[in-house]
């Protein structure tokens, strides 16, 4: 089977600095969260603070240029932030970084580390290929709301993650829905690190080459690629 990942025109023209990187792991090996994960959530909040210097999430370069892309699509980046600004913002508060699930737990410990935002998806739950796309509105977006599934729609133009059954991240990384996320009985992952400049992508490397270990390092015997910045498809056993 292959799966597909692909940028549209209109995102790339809204957004000309943005490039992603992909983390593909199959044979993982998921569970709840451990002593292991949480310590690696309290470090990556320690590398957030020396590198925020004393500064809000939103003053970053790079957390600013996310700022300026959402609201070139029209949405409220105050209100709606990216996934990396979000975490981080809840990693300085007194609240502390939540504790999902193994999986979860690594990247988002390797987002706020790097303030980059990373995605986990179930391979096995996405449907003909992942394509970000400008919305047309008329998109499903399963959602839970009080313990019941509802169904959105995305905003015209709005930024969205989709594969063939609807969108499976709205306002480009803000909220992913439950249908194709990485639960405890996921074995097979692709991880998006998404940066816009001014974020060299040596540093986006970077941040993949620590996810791929840390991967390896919780699923042993997995079979990880690290695929290249604007990768748009590969081959996967299944």
């Amino acid at each position: 089977m292959t799966l597909t990942l692909s940028v549209a025109d209109e995102v790339r023209t809204l957004a000309p600095g943005f490039t992603h990187l992909a983390v593909e792991a199959h044979g993982l090996v998921n569970g709840p969260s451990s002593e292991a994960s949480s310590a690696l959530l309290d470090e990556a909040t320690r590398r957030l603070a020396a590198r925020l210097d004393g500064r809000a999430p939103h003053e970053d370069p790079h957390m600013a240029a996310w700022r300026e892309a959402y609201t070139a699509f029209g949405a409220r980046p105050s209100r709606t932030r990216n996934s990396a600004e979000a975490l981080a913002k809840r990693a300085l508060s007194a609240a502390g970084l939540p504790r999902i699930n193994l999986l979860v737990d690594l990247y988002n410990a390797v987002s706020v580390a790097h303030l980059v935002p990373v995605g986990g998806e179930d391979i096995d739950r996405v449907e003909g290929g992942m394509r970000l796309v400008r919305a047309t509105g008329e998109e499903r977006f399963v959602t839970v709301a009080a313990g019941e599934e509802v169904v959105e729609h995305p905003d015209v133009g709005e930024v969205v993650w989709r594969d063939d059954l609807g969108v499976t991240c709205r306002r480009w990384n803000w909220r992913q829905g439950p249908r194709t996320r990485l639960t405890e009985e996921s074995v097979s992952g692709v991880f998006l690190l998404e940066t816009l400049a001014p974020m060299p992508v040596a540093e986006a490397e970077a941040a993949a080459g620590e996810l791929a270990e840390l991967l390896e390092r919780f699923s042993p015997g997995t079979w990880i690629t690290v695929h290249p910045a604007g990768w748009a498809s590969g081959t996967r056993q299944g």
